[in-house]
């Protein structure tokens, strides 16, 4: 079998003009084909991100036999040079390539990529509802006031989840947002913060978890004032409190806040997580399947994370191709912790472009049986936006 054309889908969508899931479909001269996702479906790269898989298409893919995964990924990484540096443009396009060929391969022998990843651990995913600054509803709501977080929370517990998660300090009380919160909270940021986060627990109750998104947004010693409220309040877990570009400054906060600390989504493959793993001030790792690596290197990371008792909750932010390969990969693995649901994953510009639509029930998911991925993209919408077909450039 060899790869014959691939087809690039650069999505722009009108109802949401921010957001743009990254799609690739490769074709074989068997006339079997596979989709995969890029990680960089919101704020910026998703264009830089076709154009690199463009790029590693016509360098290496034209003509390869889809199951050397292990082979191209290496040769990804290694020849195109910016591989051992790299960055989310470069590891976001091997991981769109990748997928597609791991959906090819599962198609080819009949089985889910699961069954390929080493068959099924987990038979029903707990899930969570994520993101609730947006709200919890069919359009995409900035939220303000602490009532409305509780709000939100309701109506996301009313459909069946137990677990949700939201960045309480994103967005002044004014209603700007704030991506720099790398300075020491005043009392009146404090006491804002802390009253959205009360009045989702005062609402859903104990049983319910809390899961306190940061998006890396503050520094050391912010991050350690905001870790009384969510000690405070009993979060499952912390995520993201700082960024990753010293992973020193996550170990200061790691041991000085008694929570669960989780984080991982812009880190790209295992040479990247290893100095949290060895200084354990990651204990949930997010590897996001469009972003390391594809199924070959996530698999890995999330291997070498169970040896330091690290738990797995795939990051899932983009369109359904991305939902459902973290499902195969969340299924397969014995360390899983949680699956996310992201709310744009509820929206109808995003369920609209792919023919099948997975969405949890009663707050968890089952992976699709069907060999492959079980996910195929709608033409009808995705061939609205721009789109290329590489060929052999013989």
């Amino acid at each position: 079998m060899k790869v014959t054309h691939v087809e690039i889908f650069d999505i722009e969508c009108p109802d949401r003009p921010p957001w743009n899931p990254v799609f690739i479909r490769i074709h074989t001269d068997e006339g079997i084909t596979g989709v995969g996702e890029a990680g960089l479906a919101y704020d910026w790269g998703h264009s830089a991100a076709a154009a690199m898989i463009k790029e590693i298409t016509e360098a290496v893919l034209i003509g390869f036999d889809p199951f050397n995964t292990e082979l191209l990924w290496s040769k990804m990484l290694r020849e195109s040079f910016w591989g051992l540096g790299g960055g989310p443009v470069l590891y976001s396009a091997m991981s769109a390539i990748d997928t597609a060929l791991w959906d090819i391969k599962g198609k080819a022998l009949g089985v889910p990529v699961y069954q390929l990843l080493g068959g099924k651990v987990n038979g029903k995913l707990r899930t969570y509802a994520s993101q609730l600054q947006f709200d919890w509803d069919v359009e995409i709501k900035k939220l303000f006031r602490p009532e409305e977080y509780a709000e939100a929370a309701l109506k996301a517990v009313a459909e069946g989840y137990d677990a949700v998660k939201v960045d309480p300090i994103v967005y002044n009380l004014d209603g700007t947002s704030s991506f720099d919160r790398t300075k020491l909270f005043t009392k009146p940021q404090m006491r804002l913060f802390g009253d959205r986060l009360r009045a989702i627990r005062d609402a859903v109750g104990e049983d319910v978890d809390i899961i306190f998104e940061s998006h890396s947004l503050m520094g050391a010693a912010s991050a350690i004032q905001m870790g009384s409220i969510v000690e405070e309040v009993g979060c499952m877990m912390y995520e993201e409190p700082v960024n990753y570009l010293n992973s020193k400054v996550h170990k200061k906060v790691s041991d000085n806040v008694n929570v669960p600390i989780a984080g991982g989504e812009r880190l790209y493959h295992r040479w990247d997580v290893r100095p949290y793993f060895e200084d354990q001030s990651i204990d949930v790792l997010q590897p996001d399947v469009g972003l390391c690596g594809g199924f070959t290197e996530a698999k890995k990371v999330c291997d070498y994370a169970d040896v330091y008792d690290i738990r797995i909750q795939a990051h899932v932010c983009g369109g359904p191709v991305a939902t459902a390969a973290s499902l195969h990969l969340e299924t397969a693995i014995p360390n899983f912790l949680i699956h996310e649901h992201h709310t744009y994953a509820t929206k109808a510009w995003n369920r609209e472009l792919c023919l099948q639509d997975p969405q949890p029930v009663n707050g968890f998911f089952e992976v699709s049986e069907v060999p492959g991925l079980g996910i195929e993209l709608n033409d009808e919408i995705v061939k609205r936006s721009p789109n290329v077909t590489v060929k052999s450039l013989k």
